[in-house]
């Protein structure tokens, strides 16, 4: 972009807007005011600047969405949505205000030095949405499960079988009978809720199964799945929430991203490393860590994965072959270091990023 004149930055919340713009050169950026979250009185506001096409503003990713975001670009007004935990902090700066806000944005928007997130079109956000409340209806379950089985461990009710939460420990549990009546209604309660989680995660994964074929990050999909430990669900999660892998010059930046780089702090002779930043996006590096844990079996294409990947290029499905090695080598040298289990996963998990953006790189989106 060039001829830019006004660099603004958007304290966003749900009642209000607090604005501050930097000027194309070297003065401090300003306050400007607050305003009520309104659309109409924001563009009144930055209209008082100069011509549209010579405004950039930002803010911040949030629970206010990207509805503001859609609307200034609508207007004319090129927008970003930044990712927070990417935001420069100021060392020693206690004071935090909404107008303080804005001014650290305009004034980092100006110097190049924010991250933007990627925004997706309305029908990927709206399939996001849905894989987030997946999500949300897994640890739900996990939970009721959770309260479940301490339920009955309280009791001295342990089951005798091999595997929990199949359908015979669930026949099991059913068949349990306490003393007293509140606590045969405690378990009944329990299993509901246990039943009613299992059935939202089954109806919600049938509608991503559904609706995901429709979408413009099918082919990504679909791609994916050419990686071991990564199914449709795992596929359609990564891919609603990083969208175009194009958009990532390399493997490395796409790791940085999803907040699996390694801190470090090197200064003269002596260089210190310490666990990953995790300031990056929790959601795909869960996915990944769980993915991951398939690469401590060797190398091999058993029937589900083959067919999830018969219709795709050949070197698609080169590359997951390749991942399946380099993984299970890294998997099994790591654990012979004697380096923690959980430890190795976060390892596998950022080598399994390299290869995810290497597939990113041989597949198109659809358009919107």
């Amino acid at each position: 972009m060039t001829n830019i004149t006004h660099y603004v930055g958007l304290d966003a919340h749900a009642d209000s807007i607090s604005i501050a713009a930097a000027k194309s050169g070297r003065k401090p950026a300003e306050p400007l005011g607050r305003i009520p979250n309104d659309g109409v009185k924001l563009l009144k506001r930055l209209d008082k600047l100069g011509p549209r096409e010579q405004i950039v503003c930002c803010y911040e990713a949030g629970p206010t969405g990207y509805g503001l975001h859609r609307y200034l670009r609508s207007a004319g007004i090129h927008c970003d949505v930044i990712a927070p935990s990417l935001v420069p902090d100021r060392q020693g700066d206690r004071v935090k205000t909404d107008k303080r806000d804005a001014v650290k944005l305009a004034h980092y928007l100006r110097s190049g030095d924010l991250t933007a997130v990627w925004v997706p079109d309305e029908q990927t956000e709206a399939l996001r949405d849905l894989v987030r409340a997946r999500d949300d209806a897994k640890i739900g379950e996990i939970k009721a499960r959770q309260r479940l089985g301490k339920f009955l461990l309280r009791h001295g009710r342990r089951y005798p079988g091999k595997t929990a939460w199949t359908g015979m420990h669930l026949d099991w549990i059913r068949g349990q009978k306490f003393d007293h009546i509140a606590q045969d209604r405690v378990l009944r309660e329990y299993l509901h809720w246990v039943e009613q989680g299992t059935d939202a995660v089954k109806r919600l994964a049938a509608d991503i199964c559904e609706l995901v074929e429709s979408s413009s990050i099918e082919p990504l999909v679909k791609a994916l799945q050419a990686l071991k430990g990564v199914r449709l669900i795992t596929a359609a999660g990564v891919s609603v929430e990083l969208g175009d892998l194009h958009r990532f010059r390399n493997a490395r930046d796409l790791m940085g991203y999803l907040g699996l780089g390694v801190r470090e702090d090197t200064s003269g002779k002596r260089r210190r490393q310490f666990s990953i930043t995790k300031t990056g996006n929790k959601h795909v590096r869960r996915l990944l860590v769980e993915a991951g844990w398939s690469y401590r079996h060797p190398p091999r294409i058993d029937a589900h994965l083959k067919k999830r990947s018969e219709d795709l290029p050949e070197e698609i499905r080169r590359i997951a072959w390749v991942a399946q090695h380099r993984l299970h080598r890294r998997y099994r040298r790591l654990l012979a270091l004697g380096k923690p289990r959980q430890v190795v996963l976060i390892a596998l998990a950022r080598e399994l990023t390299g290869f995810i953006w290497a597939i990113g790189q041989q597949v198109q989106l659809r358009t919107a």
